[in-house]
């Protein structure tokens, strides 16, 4: 299971206005431009040649394609043009606006997202050095407000607007909800969060693993990055995530981490069983493979094994 919505606008289908913003911006014209498979935007995020022979990474995007996107994109372009130089981050070159149209250009970074299913040794590679990353964005070198209760609550939506689930789920529905009521406290901290952590997100370079991708960036906790991807590293054939844990750098309360992995779960679990959103067709069904994963880990947690 990748995380790609299979639908990227092509650079052709961009209005020639946007083209032509684009390019005035750049002072060269685009000659070719390949469109990235990762990732859920129906935008336009391709890499670029142009005239000169420079390469640079194009993304695009209009309400008319997906309606929350471009307001992640304007949110990105503010993120991105903060973050210090240094980090492995792509360089935000330009952003503007022609129309409803959102643009953001970066850096083209030469690498590849991680082949899966996950090799052991690229994602323990990968784990060490988003916790090096983690390390370098504690204390958070940006003002950003911390994480938002309003964007993991599937447990407590559940429960306020009951929808099938399994006979485990519906019989622990309070205490799930009471559990995932307390994730932002319990994942609070000073570390800059990427917030949305998985496979589409990273490129593999020569010298190391490069994020990109910082529309949800938040402060938290070091290790709720790492919590919060491990549902997507399972469903991708990585470890377990007892194993991820037990090589994880920070010391992790215990109940801290269950009302955490409770908040992620219930996130997956009740985004599986809304409609697909605009432009977004694969969407649920990422999230329904994820949903898998970490609802086994919180019931492992919880002392309830899968099957019971």
């Amino acid at each position: 299971m990748e995380g790609s919505g299979g639908n990227r606008a092509p650079w052709s289908a961009v209005p020639a206005s946007v083209r032509d913003v684009i390019e005035r911006a750049l002072g060269d014209r685009v000659v070719s431009a390949v469109n990235q498979p990762g990732g859920f935007s129906p935008g336009l995020a391709a890499r670029t040649v142009l005239a000169s022979g420079r390469r640079v990474f194009i993304k695009a995007v209009s309400p008319a394609l997906s309606p929350g996107a471009p307001g992640l994109f304007r949110r990105e372009a503010v993120i991105a043009a903060r973050l210090p130089a240094g980090l492995p981050t792509p360089r935000l070159l330009w952003t503007g606006e022609e129309g409803d149209w959102v643009v953001l250009v970066f850096e083209d970074i030469e690498g590849h997202t991680p082949p899966l299913p996950w090799d052991p040794d690229t994602w323990w590679r990968v784990q060490s050095e988003l916790a090096d990353l983690a390390d370098a964005l504690t204390p958070s070198p940006i003002a950003v407000e911390p994480l938002a209760d309003r964007t993991l609550h599937g447990w407590r939506s559940l429960a306020a607007d009951p929808r099938p689930l399994d006979d485990w789920c519906t019989r622990n529905l309070d205490r799930l909800a009471d559990l995932e009521s307390c994730w932002t406290s319990a994942g609070a901290g000073d570390t800059l969060l990427h917030n949305d952590l998985r496979a589409d997100n990273m490129i593999l370079t020569d010298t190391g693993v490069v994020v990109v991708d910082w529309p949800h960036a938040a402060l938290g906790a070091p290790w709720v990055d790492l919590v919060a991807m491990v549902p997507s590293v399972v469903a991708q054939g990585g470890p377990s995530p007892e194993e991820i844990l037990a090589r994880c750098r920070w010391t992790v309360d215990a109940e801290a981490l269950t009302s955490v992995v409770a908040a992620v779960a219930g996130y997956f679990v009740h985004a599986a069983l809304q409609p697909p959103p605009v432009g977004l067709p694969r969407l649920r069904e990422f999230q329904r493979a994820k949903a898998g994963p970490a609802l086994g880990w919180l019931r492992r947690r919880l002392g309830q094994g899968v099957g019971s």
